[in-house]
């Protein structure tokens, strides 16, 4: 699962909601207007995907704030759904939708670049081009892999078929743009498949190594506060490696204090080389103010028996939280716990 962001608005919408079976390899996009919450991105997915697939074994996905709240962890948890997050700063270990991201974004530049505000209406086309295409890597089409059968034939259109001006000039322009699409895709595909192999290293490490783990700028000011964060240590370390997560991935001997994801890619560690240490302190949180929990507003209350007396419980807003994370609390417990909170 991913989200393409950044588009310009369209009948309302302005984000694409991006779900990939690992398997068949087929995907379903869905428009979603900004800004959304969690309960949206769930009932989309119920709508679109759920009904025809039922629930995934599990999902694989980014950190998105969406995906890491409470509300969405629950949801798929009490389904029986394994959610598998990214390791930090490394968007490959969902690539197959940022491939699929890339690929749509290809397609959509091709079909509406001269009137991007049509780009919801080129979306269920996109959608079908998508699962029609042949794959090398399952040697089918998705659409014969879900179905069992292959799709049907597309009819190219001859200009004049139709009496209708519209529908002539609509279909018209429907081909040339596949024509062109296909051309542009093929190149695209070409070309990011060279530059992905220039950069590609195998790299193993072995337990116990000292290694730096990379933290880019715009996470440094995220979790720490920096007079220049661009110029700041991007590298922080040495840490013991502790153990090898999968085949690309490394758990690292963190300390007690920090609460940094200790599990990370390994094209975001360097190995420590020398006598010399040159230490950089880590910061102690991976998501900035979303790891202070501090009460930001009372949604509503209720009255409950608490070791046979009547108390106030609360529902409360977090700072920096999704609506969805609301938790009931104990009004006195809150007020004990944050004593300069006024609701």
């Amino acid at each position: 699962m991913d989200f393409i962001e950044g588009l310009p608005l369209s009948a309302g919408k302005q984000v694409i909601f991006v779900v990939v079976d690992r398997l068949s390899k087929a995907a379903h996009f869905m428009a979603l207007a900004h800004p959304y919450t969690t309960a949206n991105v769930a009932q989309s997915f119920m709508d679109n995907v759920f009904k025809l697939h039922g629930y995934p074994d599990s999902i694989t996905s980014d950190r998105d704030p969406i995906f890491i709240s409470k509300f969405w962890q629950d949801l798929f948890a009490l389904q029986g759904v394994q959610l598998q997050l990214s390791s930090s700063y490394h968007p490959q270990t969902d690539g197959q939708s940022e491939v699929v991201n890339r690929c749509l974004e290809t397609y959509l530049r091709c079909m509406c670049s001269d009137s991007p505000q049509q780009w919801l209406q080129w979306l269920p086309l996109a959608e079908w081009w998508y699962n029609t295409t042949f794959y090398t890597s399952i040697q089918a089409t998705p659409y014969e892999i879900v179905y069992g059968q292959p799709p049907p034939i597309h009819l190219p259109y001859l200009s004049g078929g139709s009496n209708i001006e519209l529908v002539d000039r609509s279909l018209t322009k429907r081909d040339e743009m596949l024509r062109l699409l296909k051309f542009h895709l093929r190149r695209a595909q070409d070309r990011m498949k060279q530059f992905a192999d220039k950069h590609r290293s195998d790299r193993e490490f072995e337990v116990g190594t000292l290694v730096y783990v990379k933290l880019h700028p715009y996470r440094q000011i995220s979790v720490e506060h920096r007079v220049n964060a661009k110029l700041a240590p991007k590298y922080f370390g040495p840490y013991p490696i502790a153990s090898r997560v999968g085949r690309v991935a490394y758990a690292l001997v963190l300390p007690s204090h920090s609460k940094i994801h200790l599990v990370f890619h390994v094209s975001q560690l360097k190995k420590h080389v020398g006598a010399a240490i040159t230490s950089t302190g880590l910061p102690s949180s991976d998501m900035g103010p979303l790891a202070l929990k501090e009460p930001e507003a009372i949604l509503d209350r209720m009255t409950v028996k608490r070791r046979g007396q009547a108390v106030t419980k609360v529902l409360v807003k977090w700072k920096h939280q999704l609506l969805e994370d609301a938790t009931w609390e104990f009004f006195f417990d809150l007020q004990q716990k944050y004593p300069s909170f006024t609701p």
